[in-house]
């Protein structure tokens, strides 16, 4: 017996009247994909005297939908429209339009958007979030450009969901000028950028190898006084370290690192820190890699690679002082 059996089981057997108990049941099989215990729980419910409401028909709808199965979905909703006593809601129209935008079925998602018109629910958060997902992702970028102007003058803030798939949008279309702006209305805002778009965007300018606006983000950043941007212009500054690390630009990098640890941030990972150090040796400029070592480890420690790296180079640029004691450094950090 599964979890959920189990949970179903106890509902029963303590002839629970309340239906939140068994939603939350048909919730967890949606997220699993188990449409066949959520059936199973919405039938016993039934059987049981208890009602469902359009609530308890979403979910149901809702678990089919995230497993696939568009028919069966698509019957429960014509059972619904049928019903007197559970009708279709604003979430039910929703719950359609973001099925098929994420299956980039453009007249399934645009079709079910006019349905709910038509059913007279006006568009939410939830609609515009997955038209402009939708549009995004079939690169109808005109679209989704009209559904996020149609959201803003409804007044509408968007959530992180649809500020990245924008940003996303703009990086696709390699538009550096939208990027910019859009990212400096998100920050006069003080909209929420989540790390995952700050990745996105990082990685697409370096990529590109466009150092200009990765300066460009860490000054817009800086100044605009947002309590989450700490951890975003860490992952800018490593990003631009490591466009400077790869064309070689070592005083750049300096200057980067420099920059980074003054304002508090500090390397990600110790990859990071490694590619630097591989640098160093290409530039053969030990004197300066000392330096480096010394500045950084105020803020991070280094893993055992990284001592390991500094034997190997070493010992190929025959600084066989260098070696021991790095050697025996690593033995005082007691990462043996």
């Amino acid at each position: 017996m599964t979890v959920l059996e189990w949970r179903l089981e106890k509902l029963l057997k303590e002839h629970e009247r309340n239906q939140d108990g068994y939603l939350d049941l048909i919730h967890h099989c949606g997220k699993i994909q188990n449409t066949q215990t959520a059936m199973r729980v919405f039938t016993l419910m039934e059987n049981h005297g208890i009602k469902p409401t359009s609530t308890v028909i979403d979910a149901l709808i809702s678990a089919h939908l995230s497993s696939g199965n568009t028919t069966t979905a698509l019957s429960i909703y014509e059972i619904m429209q049928n019903s007197d006593e559970y009708k279709p809601t604003a979430r039910t129209y929703n719950l359609f339009i973001s099925a098929f935008a994420k299956l980039g079925n453009s007249k399934a998602m645009l079709g079910w958007y006019s349905a709910k018109i038509a059913a007279g629910f006006m568009a939410d958060l939830d609609t515009y979030d997955a038209l402009i997902l939708g549009s995004i992702k079939l690169k109808k970028y005109k679209d989704a450009d009209r559904f996020y102007e149609e959201m803003s003058v409804a007044d509408i803030t968007p959530n992180s969901s649809i500020l990245h798939n924008r940003l996303v949008g703009f990086c696709e279309q390699k538009d550096l000028v939208k990027i910019r702006e859009f990212l400096k209305t998100i920050l006069d805002h003080k909209w929420e950028i989540n790390h995952y778009t700050a990745e996105k965007l990082v990685r697409f300018y370096c990529e590109l190898e466009l150092m200009e606006e990765l300066e460009w983000m860490i000054v817009v950043l800086g100044e605009s006084n947002h309590s989450q941007d700490f951890d975003i212009i860490s992952q800018v500054y490593n990003g631009l370290i490591s466009v400077y690390t790869k064309l070689d630009r070592l005083d750049d990098v300096e200057y980067s690192v420099g920059r980074m640890l003054k304002q508090g941030a500090s390397f990600r990972s110790h990859k990071d820190v490694e590619k630097v150090i591989c640098l160093y040796f290409r530039k053969s400029a030990y004197d300066r890699l000392d330096v480096f070592l010394e500045f950084i480890k105020v803020s991070h420690k280094l893993e055992r690679s990284t001592y390991e790296l500094l034997v190997a180079g070493y010992r190929r640029a025959g600084l066989y002082e260098k070696v021991d004691l790095v050697i025996k450094d690593l033995d005082t950090v007691g990462t043996c």
